[in-house]
């Protein structure tokens, strides 16, 4: 009980950072969406410019933040050293990489697309660069426990970047996605610069025997966070490539790209409890009744996105107008993204197993057969059925990944989760949703929100009673 009060003070913290710091940066979108219209097909260059970033943060990282955790909590290993001997290697990545990027920008940016702007490409390389850089003190702050210095260095970059977004696009007027990117460069370089009272304080020795154990167990995890990341956004990168008319595709992507924002607040949910409770699981791993807080972790991560899924799709009447009236044809795709979010989650959970095991090679394994489906489902249905595809191969791909995982898990490192009370809380929000649907398109906003609200709460009560009361 004393580790679930860890866990949950924890994640409010760091969901604070994540949430909190997420909403204040969808106060962007709408912003980017009355600023970049629709027409112009900026806010698809954005989307698909920011899924190239994700794609090679993960590269550039190496795996390395899980592989900090495992040795980190290594009795026969030195946490500074370890830290010490990852950030070597992905500063190392890192500077190879811009390397290489400054000096074929030519033949990168017309393969491409971006043959008459390769600023955009110089600008985010570095971002991403910079990013992958601070990622390992990031991750040494959660090992260290340390919430708060973690908030407010993730805070204090939200914040910065929404105060020079307004005053650019608002006071000065821009309207290009250059100013994105250069304020994103701004931002990353100027918070850099706090990490270094942290770098002081550590005891630096790079141990090259440590390295390669750490590389042993870290490569397998970079095949999971490529394929993992392949999975949210691998659509947006081929869509310029597979769409049939090209000159209208930044315009769907973007619609795309702003209503999938909506649905993100189920990727807020999944980082701020990865954050909180990823460092908790390895220290758990000691413990004779891991197996059963694994099951219960597992449950009321699975409530609570559940909770979230109804408020989002009750208050959709609200929440749409985060996003430009021009790409509110997308507002479709919303409970498909979210529901792919939710699966996308449940396996995050259900990857312990085969980490504390030292079997990550399953997790690539998975995550490769989700890919894989993923990229079959878009190269076949975004020529026909436009960003939609996108959506449902985002299901197919995660589902895909959690089936694997759960089934192969359950025989290698048997855990009890509560299945037939997961499937009944999945069934119950199922019908709610309908219901929600079924509220007269007409209806007056007031009456929409209240008898959605009226499900919430339901909902809410139904698990009160069962999980809460009940003990």
């Amino acid at each position: 009980m004393a580790n679930l009060k860890a866990l949950a003070k924890d994640t409010a913290i760091y969901g604070l950072s994540s949430i909190v710091g997420r909403f204040l940066n969808y106060l962007l979108v709408p912003l980017y969406t009355h600023y970049m219209p629709k027409a112009s097909g900026d806010y698809g260059v954005n989307t698909n410019m920011y899924a190239y970033t994700a794609l090679f943060f993960a590269i550039l990282t190496f795996g390395m933040e899980t592989t900090l955790f495992r040795y980190a909590n290594d009795e026969r290993e030195t946490p500074d050293t370890v830290f010490s001997t990852g950030f070597a290697m992905v500063g190392s990545l890192a500077a190879v990489f811009l390397l290489l990027l400054f000096s074929f920008i030519t033949p990168v940016s017309n393969y491409l697309g971006y043959a008459e702007h390769p600023e955009y490409l110089l600008m985010m390389a570095t971002v991403v660069a910079l990013d992958a850089l601070q990622a390992l003190p990031f991750c040494f702050l959660r090992f260290q426990h340390r919430p708060i210095r973690f908030m407010s260095l993730k805070m204090g970059f939200i914040f910065l970047n929404i105060a020079l977004n307004l005053i650019f696009f608002v006071l000065l007027g821009k309207t290009s996605v250059f100013y994105v990117f250069f304020i994103n460069l701004l931002c990353t370089g100027f918070i850099t610069f706090f990490f270094i009272p942290e770098l002081m304080k550590i005891h630096w020795k790079f141990d090259g025997k440590l390295l390669r154990r750490m590389l042993s167990y870290s490569w397998p995890i970079l095949l999971l966070s490529v394929m993992g990341i392949l999975n949210q956004v691998a659509d947006k990168i081929l869509f310029p490539k597979v769409y049939p008319d090209e000159a209208q595709a930044n315009v769907e992507l973007g619609v795309y790209g702003s209503c999938a924002k909506v649905a993100m607040i189920m990727a807020m949910i999944t980082q701020a409890f990865r954050y909180a409770y990823e460092p908790i699981v390895f220290a758990k791993a000691k413990d004779a009744d891991k197996t059963e807080y694994y099951a219960l972790g597992m449950k009321y991560f699975v409530i609570f996105t559940l909770l979230a899924f109804l408020c989002v799709m009750g208050w959709l009447p609200v929440l749409r107008y985060m996003i430009g009236s021009d790409y509110w044809d997308g507002l479709r795709v919303i409970p498909i993204v979210m529901v792919a979010e939710i699966m996308m989650g449940i396996y995050f959970n259900l990857s312990f197993w085969y980490k504390l095991i030292d079997k990550t090679i399953y997790g690539a394994l998975f995550s490769l057969a989700g890919c894989l489906v993923l990229l079959a489902v878009n190269i076949w249905g975004i020529p026909h059925y436009s960003y939609m595809a996108c959506a449902w191969g985002g299901v197919a791909g995660y589902g895909t990944a959690m089936l694997l995982s759960y089934f192969v898990g359950q025989k290698l490192y048997p855990i009890p989760y509560p299945i037939r009370s997961m499937a009944g809380y999945t069934l119950l929000t199922a019908v709610f949703y309908y219901a929600i649907t079924c509220i007269p398109a007409d209806a007056p906003v007031w009456l929409h929100l209240g008898i959605s609200t009226a499900m919430i709460l339901a909902f809410a009560g139904i698990v009160y009673k069962r999980e809460i009361a009940r003990n």
